[in-house]
């Protein structure tokens, strides 16, 4: 293959994100994963527990790991959700909070960073065009057809 595939030029660029995002992270002693985690977590009110992998979009086991080394670092506490016995709430304790800003700034710093030398009719194209392929593949019209 001669031509980059689309699927190649996602995964690379993905890949080098999670590893800048990792090198950030890991000044703090902390992970991509944690930082994601941090910010999917309501700062507030806290976040139900079978809510939070869905949102990230990771499996159970993979989120179970996640958030037994969050809580063994002191970020997060599990509580009983009020709404729903049945259920737990993940809230994060005040270094969690603390930790969360920090990943938000990590965020936020890149997302300036592209904005600044990407010109925002190309953000906007790009934006569009990674949303149809998101559509192509959650209406499962590549390979069921």
């Amino acid at each position: 293959m001669k031509e980059k595939t689309i699927d190649y030029v996602l995964r690379a660029t993905w890949i080098s994100i999670a590893k800048m995002y990792n090198e950030e992270a890991s000044k703090e002693g902390s992970t991509m994963a944690t930082g994601f985690a941090l910010l999917s977590i309501d700062p507030e009110n806290g976040t139900p527990s079978t809510s939070l992998g869905p949102k990230m979009g990771m499996e159970a086991t993979s989120l179970s790991r996640t958030l037994k080394t969050m809580e063994d670092k002191g970020l997060i506490t599990r509580k009983k959700n009020p709404v729903d016995g049945r259920s737990v709430l993940i809230c994060l304790t005040d270094f969690g909070k603390e930790m969360r800003d920090y990943s938000k700034k990590v965020v936020l710093t890149f997302d300036e960073a592209v904005r600044k030398e990407i010109p925002q009719e190309d953000l906007d194209k790009f934006i569009e065009v990674a949303s149809k392929i998101m559509e192509l593949i959650a209406s499962r019209k590549i390979y069921n057809e």
